[in-house]
């Protein structure tokens, strides 16, 4: 099959080992089983000092998937209220391991578009996304991988979507941004020119002023929506279009 000149930007957290769930949703769903008491926006909060504090994680950069969810735990204990009483390590082993299944349903999938598409990821991550990749097994099919905090410009900076598409050889037009969340990965993407697609519950609103975008409910729906699309090979890199 002939290489197609289309580029695709996949997330990774919450879009690559999940069907669009955030990791504050995962944890609080496993931390509410383990006994946990607190409320959705509450422990949103709390997790959200947690990402932060994970940053100046001793030795972050050289983590994997696991070790990096067990740092996550390690420090929710010491911020939530009830984190004595509730079973953290537990937590992120239920977080790990829902994680493992949806790498190994989506490997085939990104093996598949890698053959046909240039692959790239960019994410808001903690300097040890490659490691993450390697452990999840995810790492093979993508030609480059940004990491926020190795590039030092997070989403949605365009610089992080640019950087990344200058390591794949890819201009906007030419290129898709898949992910889960609107703000950070669906809107500055079609800003760019990019085309876009949100990985979300379909029970989920977009903005009220939400640029056009595509939307799927499971990673798996993806080829079918690219069947759509087309660019231009007199005018590529530049103008794309999709029917979807």
């Amino acid at each position: 099959m002939e290489r197609r000149r289309g580029a695709l930007l996949f997330d990774f957290g919450g879009t690559l080992d999940a069907d669009g769930l955030r990791w504050s949703e995962r944890f609080h769903a496993a931390y509410l089983a383990a006994g946990g008491r607190l409320d959705a926006a509450a422990f949103e909060a709390i997790y959200r000092r947690s990402d932060q504090d994970l940053l100046a994680w001793p030795g972050i950069a050289r983590l994997g998937f696991r070790a990096m969810l067990d740092a996550q735990a390690a420090l929710l204990r010491t911020l939530l209220p009830d984190g004595d009483a509730v079973d953290l390590v537990a937590v992120a082993r239920v977080v790990h391991a829902d994680a493992v299944a949806m790498a190994a349903r989506n490997r085939p999938l990104l093996e598949a578009l890698g053959g046909e598409y240039r692959l790239g990821i960019v994410s808001n991550f903690t300097g040890n996304l490659v490691h993450c990749l390697a452990e999840l097994d995810l790492l093979e099919p993508f030609e480059t991988v940004t990491d926020s905090a190795v590039l030092g410009v997070a989403k949605p900076d365009p610089a992080a979507f640019l950087a990344t598409l200058d390591a794949i050889g890819a201009a906007p037009a030419e290129a898709w941004m898949i992910g889960d969340n609107f703000e950070a990965d669906v809107r500055p993407a079609r800003r760019l020119g990019m085309q876009a697609c949100w990985l979300t519950d379909p029970a989920r609103s977009a903005p009220v002023d939400a640029p056009s975008s595509a939307r799927i409910a499971q990673l798996t729906e993806l080829p079918a929506l690219l069947r759509g699309w087309t660019i231009d090979a007199a005018t590529a890199p530049g103008a794309s279009s999709c029917t979807v």
